[in-house]
């Protein structure tokens, strides 16, 4: 009988674009298939093919609904997959409308690209997949409860456990029969909640593992602990600092989860009069959709009445048109708006960041983790000027953040659901995290697990799970991305960034003569 492999085919020592592979002896499954995010030679991987042939994979395993883990199930299926996806129930009414909502947005930027593309003479692109895909792949999920065993294969089996990460969200345990008559066991984490989320219990998990593979997300970092009336109190302070007369305090949020949470705390703040009741925009057709489906599910989350009374204000408004979301830039009193992307890299964020960054009167709070290279981690760390959809943009508005939103466990919460798994029999993978993320959670782990069973993979490298330990396979072909490129500012942040500092160099000189000699040897640098 032939040992299982896994190959790690996104969010390796990244965090974005989750899909690992696992080949055992009865077909090929999917845990995970998401998008990548970040700089654009990472989001370039979403157009070119899979590393795999679609219609080889016999079931998709789906831990959440995050665009990150769920993103390309529906080019997945539009080149020949049509097995089932698994995925808890809320997962699966989220996942609807998260597809429904990414194949739009692809039909509006790839638009907008080609139309500046043919201004430029450059070739157009297609979107990656359209609504009919999305349909299709709707039709292919199958919901099954936590705690409840389901086949996936001949000889595998798989349970969902509640990962406290977000609706519906689950770490995914999997059994693979073996010659012996015993059983292989495989835990993914899936994203793991931290302690005193919001909406959500602790997150649960079996032990006396043989295969850990884990996320790292917050692998190198601690946040304070704080309990969700502190985290008010934070943003109350946030909110009340923000007021500028006819200003805005603009906050890029993903449309799941995090949207939900801050609907529930600002509902609160102003209901106990703790901030001034102010107008809250809620400017993303999928978070409003998602909306609905917690409120459908509001018997699954902690605290229901509390959210609930968020959507209850008479203040919050949601923005579903394109008419109605251009229109709050005519806004003129201080105002709330919550929009989507929450890296700031696609959807009504966009156009509401070129509104505001460059007026002194406005805010911009970013309340979750922002991966390298992307626009919200440009901001975070200080650019004084940013390129939005091909104009240049001055940053004066204040950025701010809150790292108390975010749906993942920090250093400590992550190393001990680590060693409540235990004992982790044959090996630990880390997954999902950048590299300084990955490799100190790795160090860490090492201190109470045998070196040689802690693992960083890189992107699309492919181990053999053997029966004492994981074995490195030779690579059969070059992997899509080098390991420098994954998770890292690419030469187009470069280009944009220089393209600044040339024009930022050439206003601050007065005499025209300065100006031609500074061109000058631009191009002479160009030439050379």
């Amino acid at each position: 009988m032939k040992n299982p492999e896994i190959s790690f085919h996104g969010a390796s020592r990244a965090v974005t674009g989750s899909c690992f592979r696992l080949k055992t002896e009865t077909g090929t499954i999917l845990i995970d298939c998401g998008l990548f995010q970040g700089s654009k030679t990472e989001k370039e991987l979403n157009y070119r093919p899979f590393p795999f042939t679609p219609s080889d994979i016999d079931a998709v395993l789906l831990t959440h609904a995050h665009i990150d883990h769920s993103g390309l199930l529906p080019k997945l299926v539009k080149h020949g997959f049509d097995g089932s996806i698994h995925a808890t129930p809320a997962t699966a009414d989220l996942v609807e409308v998260m597809l429904l909502d990414s194949a739009h947005i692809q039909e509006i930027e790839v638009r907008q690209f080609n139309r500046r593309a043919a201004k430029r003479r450059r070739r157009n692109v297609t979107p990656i997949y359209d609504e009919v895909d999305v349909r299709q792949t709707i039709n292919l999920l199958r919901k099954n409860g936590y705690d409840q065993w389901f086949a996936v294969l001949p000889d595998v089996r798989g349970r969902f456990w509640n990962a406290g990460h977000m609706l519906g969200s689950a770490s995914l345990e999997l059994e693979i029969k073996q010659e012996d008559g015993g059983d292989l066991r495989l835990l993914f984490s899936g994203d793991i909640g931290p302690d005193f989320k919001l909406l959500h219990p602790d997150p649960e998990a079996p032990s006396n593992i043989d295969f850990l593979i884990c996320e790292s997300t917050y692998g190198d970092r601690e946040r304070n602990d704080v309990r969700p009336e502190q985290r008010r109190q934070i943003l109350a302070r946030e909110v009340r600092d923000a007021i500028r007369p006819n200003g805005a305090l603009i906050i890029p949020s993903f449309a799941v989860e995090r949207a939900q949470e801050l609907i529930s705390d600002l509902g609160h703040l102003m209901k106990q009069g703790q901030v001034p009741t102010v107008p809250v925009y809620l400017d993303s057709p999928l978070a409003i959709r998602a909306t609905e489906v917690f409120a459908r599910h509001a018997d699954e989350l902690e605290h229901d009445a509390k959210f609930l009374q968020g959507l209850e204000g008479h203040n919050l408004h949601f923005s579903q048109s394109a008419e109605e979301s251009k229109a709050l830039d005519r806004l003129r009193d201080f105002h709330i708006v919550i929009a989507a992307s929450g890296m700031c890299e696609a959807g009504r964020i966009r156009h509401r960041l070129k509104n505001w960054l460059w007026r002194e009167e406005a805010t911009v709070l970013i309340v979750g983790f922002q991966a390298e290279g992307t626009l919200g981690r440009i901001l975070l760390e200080g650019a004084r000027n940013v390129r939005i959809q091909g104009d240049e943009i001055a940053v004066r508005a204040r950025i701010r953040s809150i790292d108390l939103y975010s749906g993942h466990a920090d250093k400590t919460e992550l190393v001990d659901w680590i060693k409540k798994r235990q004992p982790i029999n044959k090996g630990l993978f880390l997954v999902h995290g950048e590299e300084n993320a990955n490799s100190e959670l790795a160090e860490t782990a090492r201190g109470f697990l045998p070196a040689e069973k802690v693992f960083s993979p890189y992107l699309d490298s492919t181990y053999e799970l053997t029966p004492d330990r994981a074995i490195l396979c030779p690579q059969t072909s070059e992997p899509r991305l080098a390991p420098d490129q994954v998770a890292s500012e690419d030469w187009h942040n470069d280009v944009t960034r220089l393209i600044l500092d040339i024009n930022n160099q050439l206003r601050s000189q007065t005499d025209p003569k300065t100006r031609r000699e500074l061109i000058g040897k631009l191009r002479k640098a160009l030439e050379g």
